[in-house]
């Protein structure tokens, strides 16, 4: 799962649990616009309610929702120092460390909402659900760096306008260039696997939305065995070399 890139030929499996987190990505995008009113898996949203807070004269909410994004950075930096600082000392990354702390992250999301400390399922108020939308920007950050991390930055699983906006490029590539044979297998694999991830999270973006307008909070329990799942496949990354160069 996390040790190969689009430039490698990888087997069914592997995309699979690429397309997995995908899925992951948009279940948690899904369950935190319906649990709290935001998008809590990009950083884009929260930087326009910044600015939307900011022209209202609502000071203290904008500069609230402003810091939220910042558990996303978290979440990337802890997962750098965790994953890209061992592989610089030539040691092995822990994976496994990383999407545990998203699971942990995630499961406490549906325990504490169940016990009724974010409130009531779909209120919008930053004061009632800021603590879980910290939770769920942190295990966003934590996945989106794990797999960014092992796919040689190829592949994001949280947001897609990255992978978008490299899909339309990709394309552009294959339509207008005159690729040698081998280099264009390689773009038309990448091609594929930006589509697909695309698809996945859009899918989860829908089985999701149905998952949590059944279940309320009860539904980040589905993304948090996702990423045990995940976590338990981080354990191989541990015992063989990894495939990026030291940063």
């Amino acid at each position: 799962m996390f040790n190969h890139r689009f430039d490698q030929n990888v087997n069914n499996v592997v995309v699979l649990h690429w397309f997995l987190l995908s899925f992951n990505g948009g279940a948690i995008n899904a369950g935190g616009f319906l649990a709290t009113g935001k998008f809590v898996s990009h950083v884009t949203g929260f930087a326009t309610l910044f600015g939307v807070g900011i022209e209202r004269q609502e000071v203290d909410a904008a500069f609230g929702i402003l810091s939220v994004p910042l558990f996303f950075l978290a979440g990337a930096f802890l997962a750098g120092l965790l994953i890209d600082g061992p592989i610089s000392r030539g040691q092995k990354p822990h994976f496994d460390w990383v999407m545990g702390l998203s699971a942990a992250c995630l499961f406490i999301s549906a325990g504490g909402g169940e016990l009724l400390h974010f409130g009531v399922f779909g209120s919008i108020g930053l004061k009632e659900n800021y603590v879980l939308l910290v939770l769920l920007c942190l295990a966003s950050g934590l996945q989106n760096a794990a797999i960014t991390s092992s796919s040689g930055r190829s592949i994001r699983t949280t947001h897609l306008t990255g992978l978008t906006t490299d899909l339309g490029l990709g394309l552009a590539r294959i339509l207008a260039y005159n690729l040698k044979k081998q280099l264009l297998a390689v773009e038309i694999r990448a091609n594929y696997l930006r589509a697909g991830s695309i698809v996945s999270f859009v899918v989860g973006s829908a089985v999701g939305a149905w998952i949590f307008a059944n279940l309320g909070y009860r539904g980040f329990i589905l993304s948090a065995l996702i990423s045990t799942y995940a976590a338990w496949h981080g354990r191989n990354a541990k015992v063989s070399s990894h495939v990026l160069s030291p940063p």
